[in-house]
């Protein structure tokens, strides 16, 4: 899963328009890289315990953050440390801690195809808890389509019908962009650091001490032999830490300021298509028949939402400020 996605950017559109160059390249750090971090994953956990792993890239990725943005802003409240608390539980550890989980049995293409229906939950979420207007038919519609795209990849071979084990991995990603798409909304109305660095830096370090605790209780650091580590996994780590948590999470601050939400959001059926072909390319992933068909619904039903669902709210009801 993407580490951002997160609906706390607080932006200002500057004064002149950046060199096309620029936007070009940011678009593609994060179709790119966060498209390649579920096959980057993969790698990390063929000899990193995958909580472990995972608390790592957080915890490391934040303090480098953190050190970065500190400086350059207010001091951070208890208050503020709290809500990033709560933001960075349902995010990472339990968005990016479910996806990290089930990758030992599921595909990394797969993974990135369920995590692509968190559009889906967040429009649901965001009309259910968070004073959005009822979604027009054609988005539910698109909500429901998803949906069923859903149902036939848990039922593919790849995922329910390989193995019990397959089938509780579907489950935990869909479990995980529940919890993303929770964390996202929550974030909307956080009492968070206005600086969307400092705020992601301390999510990233809550989720990552979570994921410390999560990896202890499932008694992980009896499998912690540093010998066993293979470079590739290493090496994972470092893309995901690097590229997936830093390069790209930067590109992606700096595209909100100089482009338009809609715009950026495409990244979130971008990303599935760059998974599932760089783990066919090198992981040897295939799809079935049903998968493939759940691809196109799936992607399809993204696509809707994503076009078809605003910021509409109730009136009286209090968005995110991202002016």
């Amino acid at each position: 899963m993407t580490v951002t996605g997160m609906s706390t950017m607080r932006t200002a559109y500057p004064p002149t328009y950046p060199a096309p160059w620029k936007i070009v390249l940011a678009f593609a750090a994060i179709y790119l890289i966060w498209g390649s971090t579920y096959l980057a994953i993969r790698f990390a956990i063929e000899t990193l315990p995958p909580f472990s792993m995972a608390a790592v890239r957080f915890t490391v990725a934040g303090g480098i953050l953190y050190a970065f943005a500190r400086p350059r802003t207010d001091r951070p409240t208890r208050l503020n440390w709290v809500s990033a608390g709560i933001v960075g539980t349902l995010l990472l550890a339990g968005g990016n801690g479910g996806v990290v989980w089930a990758e030992q049995w599921v595909p990394s293409g797969i993974a990135a195809l369920i995590v692509a229906t968190v559009g889906l939950w967040m429009v649901l979420f965001d009309w259910l808890f968070a004073g959005a207007l009822r979604p027009s038919k054609l988005l539910m519609g698109g909500l429901v389509w998803g949906l069923c795209g859903v149902g036939l990849l848990m039922s593919s071979t790849e995922v329910g019908a390989q193995s019990r084990e397959g089938l509780l991995g579907g489950l935990a990603v869909l479990g995980a962009s529940v919890s993303w798409a929770a964390g996202s909304i929550y974030a909307r109305r956080a009492p968070l650091p206005r600086s969307p660095f400092l705020a992601t830096a301390m999510e990233m370090i809550v989720g990552g001490l979570v994921l410390s605790l999560i990896a202890a209780m499932a008694g992980e650091g009896a499998q912690l032999d540093p010998s066993a580590f293979s470079i590739k996994s290493i090496l994972a780590l470092a893309y995901l830490i690097v590229f997936g948590a830093l390069i790209a999470f930067t590109a992606y601050i700096w595209l909100l300021s100089v482009s338009t939400p809609a715009r950026v959001s495409t990244y979130a059926y971008v990303n599935p298509a760059v998974a599932v072909l760089l783990g066919w390319l090198l992981a040897d992933e295939r799809l079935d028949v049903r998968a493939a068909l759940a691809v196109l619904i799936i992607l399809s039903a993204v696509v809707i939402v994503s076009l078809k669902g605003g910021d509409a709210r109730r009136p009286g009801v209090l968005g995110q400020d991202t002016s």
